[in-house]
């Protein structure tokens, strides 16, 4: 973080799973370079509070119903993503930052789980920008994912820190030339999706690496299962707007 930081890498946010939430040296150190994060901590995590320290869940299971509020955190593959939030203003670490603490509370619609998030700001936020950092971690998490099954990312077998660099450093190489080469059409078919980096890397895969079978085949395929995916997400946001106020689908993303 520092050398990302020191290099004048741009960024406003920091998001980060419970391995990360637990550090307090890494929000204190986060909130000297006026970063703001949402990071994401167990349920029983200790929360400064006007009237003592309380673990995350006691909190979350005293709030009034009107405390609840749905919004979603992004657009996933079944359509928005949608959960109940609810967050809470806290004190001002001991560090004396200046800026704003919250616990943030995620819940989840169709089984009620709840995942807690411990955040700051070094300026006053709405609850939607909050929730917009925290919904940002599914697409890093696929992206990561997508690394590993189609570039190798976790298949380096290295024993040494040099040759797991270079293979790293690869492979991270080859999915930002994925992504960037799915950003030069601008334009996108009627009734198929925009194409992605893993689409692009079967392509390029069939049509560079094994051409087994005729170009004319392999793009109509890729067409099929655009003009599908296509049909399959609409269908799903259709049903959702429909559903109005109805509880949305458990996503697989939780």
């Amino acid at each position: 973080m520092e050398a990302a930081v020191t290099g004048g890498l741009p960024c406003r946010w920091v998001a980060g799973d419970e391995a990360y939430g637990g550090d307090p040296n890494l929000a204190a150190a986060l909130r000297g370079h006026h970063l703001g994060y949402v990071l994401a901590v167990a349920c029983s995590h200790h929360v400064p509070t006007g009237i003592g320290v309380q673990r995350a869940d006691q909190i979350a299971a005293d709030l009034p119903k009107q405390a609840w509020q749905r919004l979603s955190a992004g657009d996933g593959a079944k359509g928005h993503r949608y959960y109940d939030w609810a967050f809470i203003t806290l004190p001002l670490a001991v560090d004396q930052h200046a800026g704003h603490h919250w616990l943030l509370i995620r819940r989840n619609r169709t089984a009620d789980e709840l995942a807690f998030y411990r955040c700051w700001s070094p300026r006053l936020v709405p609850l939607p920008q909050l929730v917009s950092v925290a919904g940002s971690r599914w697409r890093i998490e696929e992206s990561f994912q997508s690394a590993k099954t189609g570039l190798g990312l976790d298949q380096h077998q290295h024993r040494r820190w040099r040759a797991w660099h270079r293979w790293t450093t690869l492979v991270i190489a080859a999915h930002a030339f994925l992504a960037a080469a799915t950003t030069v059409s601008t334009t996108t078919a009627e009734g198929m999706t925009a194409i992605t980096a893993n689409e692009l890397r079967r392509l390029f895969h069939a049509l560079i690496i094994e051409p087994a079978r005729r170009t004319a085949n392999l793009i109509a395929w890729s067409i099929f299962r655009r003009r599908h995916q296509a049909t399959a997400r609409n269908s799903h946001y259709a049903r959702q707007a429909l559903g109005g106020g109805s509880r949305s689908r458990r996503e697989s993303s939780n």
